[in-house]
């Protein structure tokens, strides 16, 4: 059962309009149902509905709220992806798999080795993303719709990264500190509340050498994934992969 988005101005205290165009679509055409069907919806902030379709009209779904339960399958560790910007539909690859995996958000970056050129249309790109991100929480039943941020140059994610509790470099360079030895050493009882973790992943040419000197300066020390250098498409859920095993599972 594929689960759907709601704002929370769609809810009352016993029923849930559903508006959006392709979501409807998709529960009547692609779906073929009808009153009395049963769907997951979320607020994209705090609960998961159970309700049932009770009339279906061109413009909207009314649904009858069965059940409201908090979120149950959001991780505590919030990690939001710096992606430096990949050539073609790479970064498409990259946003449905990290979904699925719990990142929260991602922020595309332009790097020095990024071969991609912001020609005044990348406003496109990034809606484009968003909506993978969307269909991607639906089919995983994700809590939330991770969200893909405008993009940003390097020096600004310079100054974003200040504000993580846990900053975490891949760089093909390293070879002897490993991403298992950052996150053992990290004492996550030190923070009260949720964790914010940064994973940050070059393009495909990777950091030039200007950029790995700038993250270092700031104390943000390389790790190596292994023995092996992976694609910019890999790296960051090899990445993702290894902190929700660590340090949430």
């Amino acid at each position: 059962m594929n689960k759907y988005f709601v704002d929370s101005n769609q809810i009352t205290d016993d029923s849930i309009i559903i508006q959006d165009a392709e979501d409807i679509k998709h529960i009547v055409k692609v779906l073929r149902l009808g009153a009395g069907a049963v769907l997951t919806i979320s607020d994209n902030a705090d609960f998961d509905y159970k309700v049932e379709i009770k009339n279906i009209m061109s413009t909207e779904i009314e649904c009858k709220i069965l059940d409201k339960q908090k979120f149950s399958k959001e991780p505590n560790i919030k990690i939001t992806l710096f992606q430096g910007i990949p050539k073609q539909s790479k970064m498409e690859f990259i946003v449905q798999k990290n979904v699925e995996l719990g990142v929260v958000e991602f922020v595309p970056v332009f790097m020095d080795r990024t071969i991609v050129m912001d020609k005044g249309n990348f406003d496109k790109k990034i809606s484009r993303w968003n909506k993978i991100s969307q269909e991607s929480s639906g089919q995983c039943k994700r809590g939330i719709v991770p969200e893909v941020k405008p993009a940003i140059k390097f020096d600004e994610l310079l100054v974003r990264l200040e504000t993580f509790d846990l900053k975490v470099f891949p760089y093909e360079n390293q070879e002897e500190f490993t991403i298992k030895q950052l996150l053992r050493e990290f004492n996550m009882q030190q923070i009260d509340g949720e964790i914010k973790v940064a994973v940050i992943i070059g393009p495909e040419g990777g950091f030039s050498n200007s950029e790995a000197l700038s993250l270092e300066e700031m104390g943000i020390k390389p790790v190596t994934l292994g023995k092996t250098v992976l694609r910019t498409e890999t790296a960051g859920m090899a990445t993702v992969s290894m902190i929700m095993y660590e340090m949430e599972l």
